[in-house]
């Protein structure tokens, strides 16, 4: 299996943490009123797309509200 793959448990779920990111960076994008690419660029650098990046911290079974809600959290501390 490639390196790029995201993996939890021998189950692959890199499509699930894709899919997930493009629906968050839409909720971000919509909430804040910027475009599609500045909204990546801010969550890319958020401990919530960390988190989601790990299969091990269960992050990408998570709503996408939920994740988008851990993102403003840590932009309003």
């Amino acid at each position: 299996m490639s390196e790029d793959r995201l993996v939890y448990k021998g189950q692959d779920v890199t499509l699930d943490v894709t899919l997930k990111i493009e629906h968050v960076v839409r909720i971000i994008a919509e909430s804040e009123q910027i475009d599609f690419d500045d909204a990546y660029a801010r969550f890319a650098e958020s401990r919530a797309y960390a988190a989601l990046q790990k299969p091990t911290s269960l992050m990408w079974a998570e709503s996408a509200e939920y994740i988008a809600d851990r993102y403003f959290e840590q932009v309003t501390a």
